[in-house]
């Protein structure tokens, strides 16, 4: 397959992206289980599907549009993923309320915002290029770190509180920014198939 030069820019940010969300899933995923933290899992299953996602993007950027349009169903599909472990892992800690340490929580969430805000600006000038793939990713990017703010946010009223509920609560938004999220790229690449 020949690669179109004009999308070499958009090609090697996507990689990018795809190699620092992969990183990033190794570390928070470890922090959350040495934790117990229901929020950083959720976020760590979100990293490894962004790096998904992202994948998925590079692969499909040669693509037809009508075959684009049908990657990106499938992404909303994948996006959707996060959340369901999120809720069967908040719903083992509904059981055993035990909150995870504050500060490891909050600073695991700092360096997920870093990581988020930089994939967001790697990713913005080229949101409304790619069509639903691309804005796939940008979304994820942006919603995440929304969610990492939200995790500091546990952390510091866990510290003060020394209950697990803020962490569960922000367990959970984090499913639920993902279900609009996937309904959001769905939507536009149902559009794009039509148009196709």
């Amino acid at each position: 397959m020949k690669v179109d030069q004009s999308s070499q820019p958009l090609r090697l940010v996507v990689a990018t992206v795809a190699a620092l969300n992969l990183g990033y899933f190794g570390i928070e995923f470890a922090v959350a289980l040495a934790i117990g933290s229901v929020s950083l899992f959720a976020d760590s299953i979100d990293f490894l599907e962004d790096a998904s996602i992202n994948l998925l993007i590079l692969l499909a950027l040669g693509l037809s549009l009508r075959m684009r349009a049908r990657v990106g169903m499938g992404l909303a599909g994948i996006i959707l993923v996060p959340g369901l472990a999120t809720l069967w892992m908040a719903w083992e800690k509904f059981w055993a309320p035990v909150p995870p340490e504050p500060w490891t929580l909050s600073i695991a969430g700092a360096g997920a915002l870093a990581v988020n805000l930089a994939c967001a600006l790697l990713l913005a000038r080229f949101r409304h290029q790619g069509g639903s793939l691309t804005k796939a990713a940008f979304l994820s990017a942006r919603n995440d770190a929304f969610a990492n703010v939200a995790i500091i946010g546990a952390g510091l009223v866990t510290a003060a509180t020394l209950s697990a509920w803020p962490d569960l609560i922000v367990g959970l938004g984090i499913a639920a920014i993902n279900a609009d999220a996937a309904w959001e790229v769905w939507e536009e690449a149902r559009e794009e198939h039509k148009a196709a």
